[in-house]
């Protein structure tokens, strides 16, 4: 890609992580590149290749082969010397201490940065960070709710997006496209099992210890969830076959889940038995991969696949803290149903409340404090309308609608 001087690029390096936190995060970083008026260049390794079709035409936003600080992406870490953060803390936090401008910069923002990488953050340090060439950013969370809180960003992010929930929505529907081969599976897949249902209902299954979690308190917790919401039905203990009726909805779920038991569970229970009301229930389940497989590439197409094929539901559950969940929700522009997972030998007593905006939490926003000498936390949900603490990360904050459109 040719690029006119003095025009940066932000890259995004390659990085061991769950397939959802690339695309928030990569979502995240194009905004903040064209907040900036920056190019954003990425870095999909040989894991992400063929999974996306490239969103610009007749160009490309993959970085150059031969882009002499490649080598250097694996070893960024907060600290590293060549870091926003470093500079910062060897000029005692004194920005106009630095003669020139270097000519790149790493911005370290993973859920682990120190508190000089969350310096990023500061509305009078993006005066610094506009004049340095080239900016190598690193993360692995959806931080574009933070930009809404940099006052020299507010009146652009306004006329770009006057429904404030709607923000990744625009953002995955115009950035991230199937590949012929991940569309090839997700049309297979609809055609096959959920285009001549009434209603489409998708579940997405994320655990994240399976020994701290059993499958059977997980899956208590499940029926609890899309019960006591009334997203499915009982089915009837006492009758073997169900009551006839031309007016019966049939019904069809999706689970995505990297193990196959709670998909094997829900679809023996429907056809075991007949549910209260007549409805007809088609349980399914695209894969049950059992683990991340780290740097697998038919993996990646398979996961974009069952991402999008969530989307496409009428009525959606995610599990609590996973961006998976959050990038098909996204996708579809759906409020979910937010599933807890439990720990333990027992469920929570609220299975799923319903998400206040279609919205990714970004869950680790930097904690600033005020100068009160007790150091009191500064509620960053306090600080703007449309800024609201998560439902499912008490630590995070999201995107709300503010406003009656």
């Amino acid at each position: 890609m040719s690029m006119a001087p003095q025009t940066a690029a932000t890259s995004f390096g390659r990085l061991l992580m769950a397939w959802g936190n690339r695309i928030i995060s990569m979502a995240s970083s194009f905004l903040y590149a064209f907040l900036t008026n920056r190019v954003l260049l990425v870095d999909l390794g040989t894991d992400m290749a063929g999974v996306f079709c490239e969103p610009f035409p007749n160009t490309s936003w993959l970085l150059p082969m031969d882009f002499p600080l490649s080598n250097q992406f694996y070893g960024l870490r907060s600290g590293n010397d060549h870091s926003y953060g470093h500079l910062l803390w060897k000029n005692n936090m004194n920005i106009s201490a630095v003669s020139q401008p270097p000519p790149f910069l790493y911005l370290y923002l993973s859920y682990n940065y120190d508190d000089y990488d969350k310096l990023f953050y500061k509305d009078q340090n993006q005066g610094f960070l506009q004049n340095v060439p080239w900016l190598i950013l690193k993360s692995d969370q959806y931080f574009a709710p933070y930009l809404f809180l940099i006052p020299s960003f507010q009146e652009e992010l306004g006329r770009l997006f006057p429904d404030t929930e709607t923000v990744f929505h625009h953002l995955v529907r115009y950035l991230f496209h199937p590949s012929n081969q991940a569309w090839g599976l997700i049309t297979r897949f609809y055609h096959s099992y959920l285009a001549t249902a009434d209603q489409r209902i998708g579940l997405q299954v994320r655990v994240f210890n399976r020994k701290a979690s059993p499958i059977k308190v997980v899956l208590e917790q499940i029926l609890g969830c899309v019960q006591k919401e009334k997203l499915l039905p009982k089915v009837d203990e006492e009758k073997q076959i169900a009551t006839s009726s031309k007016n019966r909805t049939s019904r069809a779920i999706t689970i995505a889940s990297l193990y196959p038991e709670y998909y094997e569970s829900i679809k023996n229970m429907y056809w075991m038995k007949p549910t209260v009301n007549g409805d007809v229930i088609g349980v399914y389940q695209p894969s049950h991969e059992e683990f991340q497989q780290f740097g697998n590439n038919i993996h990646n197409i398979k996961a974009w696949a069952e991402i999008n094929i969530l989307s496409l539901s009428d009525v959606l559950v995610t599990s609590s803290w996973s961006t998976f969940g959050y990038v098909a929700q996204g996708l579809g522009g759906l409020k979910p149903w937010i599933l807890y997972v439990p720990t333990g030998d027992r469920t929570t007593d609220q299975p799923c409340p319903r998400a206040m905006s279609m919205e990714p939490c970004f869950h680790f926003p930097p904690n600033y404090y005020k100068n009160t000498g007790s150091r009191r936390r500064l509620a960053t949900a306090s600080l703007a309308p449309h800024i609201r603490q998560c439902e499912d990360a008490t630590s995070g904050i999201k995107l709300v609608n503010d406003k009656p459109l």
